[in-house]
């Protein structure tokens, strides 16, 4: 553990930390390799673990969904190379909740000095000194880190929640709205408050066709 700090993270609008590694893909060079797109770098305990497999079988399943987002999956562990490929063989043997023969093409980070999961803080001590907690950063096309989620070692992650993040980080984007709690694509957003008092009153007296307004810092837009 010398030299690693464990517990320095990037924060949500930093730059994400640069680094190069070695795969189960071949060596990346993160997040250069990955310009122009999203990307959702996670890390996990350890290979060979029951709650990590369903998280993989599940992210495998789901990664072309996560491609037709433009956003890529990037995992990681401080196992070896060797027990990635093992382990990765293994999870096409297992079938669970109608997932079988699931093949994991994202590439799977060795990080067994853990570099990585040190300028990432993925090993927190509280939990443990040798494994990476399941942290979850969501990454822009433009290397800044957007969202940050995670999880004690015995939970497994919501990855339908992770999907609707990616969506709705997407949608404040293009339109420069912000999304309510529970917010589902087709949903209706929330449209920026009044920068004047003017702005507000003009909003809540003569409301355009798609917006309406719940008070003057609430404003709605209509999405159907």
């Amino acid at each position: 553990m010398e030299g690693v700090s464990i517990n320095k993270m990037p924060l949500i609008g930093d730059k994400a930390p640069a680094f190069k590694a070695v795969t189960t893909q071949g060596e990346i060079n993160f997040p250069e390799d990955y310009k122009g797109k999203w990307v959702i770098l996670f890390s996990h305990p350890a290979d060979f673990t029951p709650v990590c497999t369903t998280e993989f079988m599940t992210f495998a399943t789901m990664a072309d969904e996560f491609k037709s987002l433009n956003t890529e999956l990037v995992g990681l562990s401080v196992d070896s190379l060797y027990a990635h490929i093992a382990w990765l063989r293994k999870i096409q043997d297992i079938e669970w909740k109608g997932m079988k023969k699931v093949e994991v093409k994202f590439p799977l980070i060795e990080d067994i000095r853990m570099e990585v999961a040190g300028k990432y803080g993925m090993i927190q001590p509280g939990q443990s000194n040798t494994q990476a907690v399941r942290a979850v950063f969501v990454i822009d096309p433009k290397g800044i880190v957007r969202t940050i989620l995670y999880y004690p070692l015995s939970m497994g992650r919501n990855f339908d929640e992770i999907k609707r993040i990616i969506l709705a980080l997407q949608k404040a984007d293009s339109d420069g709205v912000a999304t309510p709690a529970n917010w589902r694509p087709g949903d209706d957003v929330i449209v920026p408050t009044a920068g004047s008092c003017g702005t507000a009153k003009e909003r809540m007296e003569n409301p355009s066709k798609d917006i309406y307004c719940l008070d003057w810092f609430m404003c709605f837009k209509k999405e159907k």
